[in-house]
């Protein structure tokens, strides 16, 4: 088959966790970044939802962060990140849902006239529970990492850097840890390399 394309942007926590998955599964793809206020022709004719990620292969194109980390790890999960309970999938669902909503209504409070600091307190909830899921472990479920910490992680960074003098403050020993760990570690280094803005001509840029 021929190299898969993912599009992506650098900083989207969404394309962060699809990296993650594709890094982690080995599975080397052309990385087109795309920036979002200027989205390239061939990728608004390739992605449904005109956002990314977005990963074409020569038989389908997956639209979804979550379903390209389920398809890179369906075909080889060396670290048995897919080893993980039912719990873990619900953290995941969580984070993706009402998390992810405040955490959108805290960051970007002028933008949806949301009250800023109940937005905060709804998303530190779930932070709280992943605090207590943490404690006296490294990774959410043990001593290695599973889905749920690489597809959380990139959302817990963003809500941790909208006011980081505020996060550092709080008294979650165990997300701090957690999330210090992921940010100073080769595995998110590795994706977080800039590249410049895909143009259609250019030399294919390898990832990973």
């Amino acid at each position: 088959m021929t190299r898969p394309i993912l599009y992506s942007f650098r900083r989207c926590p969404y394309a962060m966790r699809a990296r993650l998955g594709l890094a982690s599964a080995g599975i080397t793809v052309e990385l087109r970044e795309i920036l979002l206020r200027d989205k390239a022709p061939a990728f608004l004719a390739t992605s449904p939802s005109a956002t990314v990620p977005c990963l074409q292969t020569d038989t389908t194109v997956i639209d979804e962060s979550l379903d390209i980390m389920h398809w890179a790890l369906a075909q080889n999960d060396p670290e048995g990140l897919m080893d993980m309970p039912v719990s873990g999938h619900d953290l995941i669902a969580t984070t993706d849902g009402p998390f992810k909503t405040a955490l959108d209504r805290y960051k970007y409070h002028t933008r949806y006239d949301s009250d800023r600091e109940a937005e905060r307190a709804t998303a530190s909830r779930h932070l709280l529970a992943l605090n207590a899921q943490l404690n006296g472990q490294p990774w959410l479920f043990g001593t290695g990492p599973r889905l749920a910490d690489l597809a959380i992680l990139p959302f817990v960074r963003q809500f941790a850097f909208t006011d980081k003098p505020w996060f550092d403050a709080q008294d979650w020993p165990h997300l701090h840890a957690w999330l210090e760990g992921f940010i100073a570690s080769p595995r998110f280094t590795s994706i977080m390399t800039k590249y410049p803005k895909w143009e259609a001509g250019d030399a294919p840029t390898l990832f990973p």
